[in-house]
């Protein structure tokens, strides 16, 4: 039997049969239903795409897969030079791997090797945000700060090697004058917390923090696993501030193959670069740089680039911010938008309870967790579906 994620088994409400899907629609026991969570954030062309079929088609019929031990190929190449040319700054070394917990597992360890191979062994620390989630693999979750996702550490004690701190810049400041010299690295979602709650946070924030992190030598890194790729309203956050480390996965394949990459700058890299053996990069998941991950990955850029996206989001963001002006409910907390998101925060979990049920009732896939009820839907999404979606959230309240 399938062990499913984030949910009780015993006493598990049956799961949504999937046979089959297009546009922004799932096909499920004979009911269509808009999807507007994006298969958690990454299916941004929506399903059946036909460029992105044949594509991944195309590079079937070479070959599937082959390590990037010893080896290289030419969609792995063509994905790594792509990113060097549409990213900001110095980003320009790209480490492939399977997933986004897996990308931030590297650029964690890519941190603190950075320094242990300057000989600067005290900076075993890490900087995060509260409310944080980077991941469920082990450091991942000790980076983020959601103990209803990772209630297990407790089991491990508290972590001193973790600090995590609110997005406000005073507590910002005065954790790098606690620890500034033992950080290694400071890990923020920039702009836009997911997992968290969908918190939203200013970019004046990341400013300061770019600045603290070159007074006091600490390495920056954006998570923009879930933000890249426009779902923010930017291309990348990193475009407005640049890090040093920057981590993509989600919608970098367009949501058809788990893909993701760590870039580093050129500072990052040159720290590796050296005759000692000892100062590689001793890392090598199985499957990093698949090719047909990477032609995914080309297209869906394509894509993005040519059909200009952003604007579509900038038309998703106008249509949210209409269609959701100055709505107010018993039970809700606060209405939060940005971008591609829409988020209703409830006044607790009880609130929530059954909106799932709900929304398939009416047409609707979603996923609300905790108290919070939200949309991420494909950039592909009509207006007349969008407000479909928003209709849904709202009449929840309204019943």
């Amino acid at each position: 039997m399938i062990w499913y994620p984030y949910t009780q088994m015993k006493g598990m409400k049956p799961p949504y049969k999937i046979t089959g899907a297009e546009g922004v629609y799932l096909h499920a026991n004979g009911k269509r239903l808009i999807d507007s969570v994006s298969s958690w954030w990454s299916a941004i062309h929506g399903y059946n795409h036909p460029e992105m079929n044949e594509a991944i088609i195309s590079q079937v019929r070479k070959f599937s897969h082959v390590m990037l031990g010893g080896l290289t190929h030419d969609p792995a190449e063509r994905l790594a030079e792509k990113l060097r040319t549409m990213l900001p700054g110095t980003l320009n070394h790209c480490f492939f791997s399977d997933s986004g917990s897996v990308a931030v597992e590297v650029a964690l360890k890519m941190a603190l090797q950075y320094f242990v191979n300057r000989g600067e062994t005290q900076r075993t620390m890490t900087l995060s945000l509260e409310h944080s989630y980077h991941g469920d693999t082990f450091r991942a979750m000790e980076a983020g700060d959601d103990e209803d996702y990772h209630f297990i550490l407790k089991a491990c004690g508290t972590s001193g090697n973790t600090v995590h701190i609110p997005t406000n810049i005073a507590d910002l400041e005065r954790a790098f004058a606690d620890y500034g010299g033992r950080l290694n690295c400071l890990i923020v979602e920039p702009l836009l917390q997911c997992a968290g709650g969908m918190r939203i946070y200013g970019v004046d924030f990341l400013r300061r923090a770019r600045e603290l992190c070159d007074e006091y030598g600490v390495l920056l890194v954006f998570d923009e696993v879930a933000t890249g790729f426009g779902r923010t309203g930017n291309r990348f956050v990193a475009d407005l501030v640049q890090p040093d480390i920057l981590i993509l996965g989600k919608a970098l394949t367009g949501g058809y193959i788990g893909h993701a990459v760590t870039v580093a700058n050129d500072r990052v890299f040159a720290g590796f670069y050296d005759d000692d053996p000892n100062h590689a990069f001793m890392h090598g998941p199985t499957f990093m740089g698949n090719a047909l991950a990477c032609t995914a990955a080309l297209k869906s850029i394509e894509i993005f680039e040519r059909d200009n996206y952003l604007a579509r989001v900038k038309h998703i963001e106008e249509i949210s911010r209409d269609y959701m002006r100055d709505f107010t409910a018993r039970g809700v907390r606060e209405v939060r938008i940005i971008g591609g998101c829409v988020c209703i925060e409830c006044e607790d979990s009880e609130v929530a309870r059954g909106f799932q049920d709900f929304a398939y009732d009416r047409g609707v896939f979603s996923r609300p967790f905790l108290r919070y009820i939200y949309t991420m839907p494909p950039y592909i999404i009509s207006e007349e579906d969008l407000v479909c979606i928003l209709r849904v959230m709202r009449s929840w309240f309204q019943r």
